[in-house]
């Protein structure tokens, strides 16, 4: 900890105190813990605002959707660039992608554990799907943002006769 001088003010009696404060010098004073910046994420990608979701990620953040690999799919997407051109194609294929019914499992400082879902069209078909996903945090930005979740919807949106 340390002493932080805060301001003079004027007593009632015209005698002037100085304030002080000791204020905890731990990251979290200062940074976004992980679960603010999985709430800021959620809150940026339903609003569609992917400058916001961009530069919640370190330079070499990445979100990561290991099981896309089996459908032949890119699964890893590093730098905030890239990550806001995924979201610029995700949006073109469903236009209404939102997350909801948000619910937070585990969580630390620098990593948090939570499900939400989405329930919206995707390319036309109905898409519901449940993301489990862990972020984790450096620095105050998205260093992993790694989700697991349901192929079956993905593949149906992409073949309508599955």
């Amino acid at each position: 900890m340390s002493l932080i001088y805060l301001s003079n003010i004027n007593a009632e009696d015209g005698q002037w105190l100085e304030i002080y404060y000791y204020q905890n010098q731990t990251k979290n004073n200062t940074m976004k813990t992980a679960k603010e910046l999985l709430q800021t994420y959620h809150s940026n990608i339903n609003i569609h605002s992917l400058d916001a979701v961009a530069s919640l990620f370190a330079a070499d953040g990445a979100v990561e959707l290991p099981y896309l690999a089996s459908l032949g799919q890119p699964w890893r997407t590093e730098g905030p660039e890239n990550i806001k051109n995924m979201f610029t194609g995700l949006f073109k294929m469903a236009p209404e992608f939102r997350f909801i019914n948000i619910k937070y499992y585990i969580e630390t400082p620098d990593q948090v554990f939570a499900e939400y879902e989405v329930d919206c069209l995707f390319n036309g078909q109905p898409y519901q799907q449940l993301y489990m996903g862990r972020l984790v945090a450096e620095n105050g930005k998205i260093k992993l943002l790694r989700e697991a979740m349901n192929l079956y919807p993905v593949m149906k949106s992409f073949q309508s006769n599955i």
